[in-house]
């Protein structure tokens, strides 16, 4: 009985890692219209090399953008034009964060950490598509791209590298506005 015990927690435990594989949000379904806290958290190296630098890339339609910043990490942003006009609240808004780094760190293989920023979600995406955050990882020695992002009309916002590839990246699937 234990041995089937241990052989099923063996296979639950290498589902995870294959799921778990990547960089990846916590939460990956958001109101169209809300406010969201992306938790983008980091759960290897590369390569066993420990992560030195995450920069991801905004998707269109996710505005107002604030990290969190860590310590013993530089934060960058990179801000530039909206691909159109989004209304936020009273305002409309052409441009804004477009890209985000926390670079300088070292984070060892062995362990696991977490990139936060908050944002809006524009009010004119559509609910039932997926809007995707490709991230590079760098390393001490290697680099992982979690920039893979599917082809076709579910890939709404993406930066098309067409089809799902063995380092996808991170995927917020927009529910209905509340």
């Amino acid at each position: 009985m234990f041995r089937i015990a241990l052989l099923g927690a063996a296979g639950v435990l290498a589902s995870c890692t294959t799921t778990l594989a990547h960089v990846a949000l916590e939460n990956e379904q958001a109101a169209v219209g809300s406010r969201y806290k992306a938790v983008l958290q980091v759960l290897h190296g590369c390569g066993g090399s420990p992560t030195t630098t995450i920069r991801v890339r905004i998707p269109e339609g996710i505005l107002a953008v604030k990290p969190m910043p860590k310590a013993g990490w530089k934060l960058d942003l990179v801000t530039g034009k909206y691909g159109k006009p989004h209304s936020l609240g009273n305002a409309n808004i052409s441009e804004g964060v477009t890209e985000v780094a926390w670079s300088g760190g070292n984070l060892a293989n062995a362990f696991y950490d977490e990139f936060v920023f908050t944002a809006d979600i524009a009010t004119d995406l559509k609910d039932g598509e997926t809007i995707y955050f490709p991230v590079v990882q760098q390393c001490e020695r290697g680099v992982n791209r979690w920039i893979d992002i599917p082809a076709g009309p579910a890939a709404a916002g993406g930066h098309g590298q067409g089809g799902e590839g063995a380092q996808p990246a991170p995927g917020l699937k927009l529910l209905p506005r509340r």
